[in-house]
């Protein structure tokens, strides 16, 4: 551990830190500490896949409780895999550097695995991802829904429920809303904190999700991804096996045309893509219930005809959604007669049959 102190010599603030940090992780993960007179705080965290999703929550929380601390600012860094960082693993070649990737892992227990993914955000995922697991939960089944969008994890908020997860038998206890199992990053980390983490770390994180969380006995477990094809997507299913992909858009061309990449993405590395969601295809008054399409119309359908899947839903605009949403109420449980309400729920129906039709074991990787 690397110390710089304002002044040079400790200030009793300055062994407190030290020591705190001491008794929580291994010196060679603290770099470039700085305390000043102040109680300012900050520091390198040089992180591997093998540490704990939570060591930078805990720390700073620990820091935080030493008297004479102000705040605490923390960096985290990529340090590469056992014994090998950023530096080493330039120095070394890329063979070495790279594991060969995990074989994906059935899991029973937690039934059918549905991955809900958009090539953009803006789309709509997280409301569509809500609302099917609440929509199932509502229909008798035992559903879980895991948030894996770790840089934006917005289903804390959707859902209504801001606490910590507890710990039992080492095991994390999801939390529980409208009858739908929960976890995500979001119940762990403090609200304004950044997540500035690399692959490595998004991996253990959603490894830890999937392995260390006590989800029970499933009939569905939903997972909720960020968009794009990145770190938490290959993540996921370099995990666990997948029973299927849905791919939520919008009617605009942008919007289908990154949604295909992130289908193709599903169908190379052997998931199957049950259907197209078309989320806000149209609007309808609440006044008159006319119905007016606000923008270019088709993409959904065009996408669903490219990839030779279904078009599952289309669910329009409806005035009070974003409200319910930011006040943890899905639509299918607030207003579920709504024209969002039962667009989602019967997405919901269509969802968990070509779950429950689902091939068992892997499809074959496309070339």
């Amino acid at each position: 551990m690397r110390l710089y102190y304002l002044p040079l010599v400790p200030n009793e603030i300055q062994r407190r830190v030290a020591a705190a940090l001491a008794a929580l992780t291994q010196p060679d993960k603290v770099h470039d500490l700085v305390v000043d007179d102040a109680g300012h705080v900050s520091f390198t965290f040089q992180l591997t896949r093998e540490d704990p999703a939570t060591l930078v929550r805990d720390a700073r929380k620990s820091l935080q409780a030493v008297p004479g601390v102000a705040d605490v600012k923390i960096n985290v860094v990529d340090a590469g895999g056992a014994g090998g960082g950023r530096q080493a693993g330039a120095q070394g070649s890329a063979a070495s550097a790279v594991p060969p990737p995990p074989t994906p892992a059935e899991m029973p227990h937690l039934g059918r695995v549905l991955a809900i993914s958009s090539g953009k955000g803006g789309v709509g995922k997280s409301t569509v991802s809500v609302n099917l697991a609440a929509a199932l939960a509502h229909s008798g089944h035992a559903v879980g829904l895991m948030d894996a969008d770790i840089y934006g994890p917005n289903i804390p908020r959707m859902m209504g429920v801001d606490e910590k997860p507890p710990v039992t038998g080492g095991k994390i206890q999801p939390l529980e809303a409208h009858g739908v199992k929960l976890m995500s990053l979001g119940f762990i980390v403090e609200r304004d904190q950044p997540a500035i983490w690399r692959g490595p770390i998004i991996m253990k994180i959603i490894q830890q999700f999937l392995r260390d969380v006590d989800w029970g006995e499933l009939d569905y477990f939903l997972v909720d991804l960020p968009p794009g094809t990145g770190d938490a997507q290959l993540s996921l299913v370099q995990t666990i096996h997948l029973h299927g992909a849905l791919i939520v858009t919008t009617p605009q061309l942008v919007a289908t045309g990154d949604s295909l990449r992130g289908a193709k993405m599903f169908e190379r590395v052997g998931t199957r893509v049950l259907g197209v969601v078309e989320n806000m295809s149209y609007y309808v008054c609440e006044h008159c219930g006319k119905k007016s399409e606000l923008f270019q119309t088709g993409g959904g359908q065009r996408l669903a005809d490219e990839l030779g899947v279904p078009l599952l839903g289309q669910v329009p605009l409806q005035a009070g959604v974003a409200r319910l949403a930011d006040s943890g109420q899905p639509i299918v449980v607030a207003q579920p007669d709504s024209p969002a309400g039962q667009a989602l729920a019967e997405t919901a129906r269509q969802v968990a049959t070509l779950l429950q039709s689902a091939r068992s074991g892997p499809l074959p990787i496309a070339r």
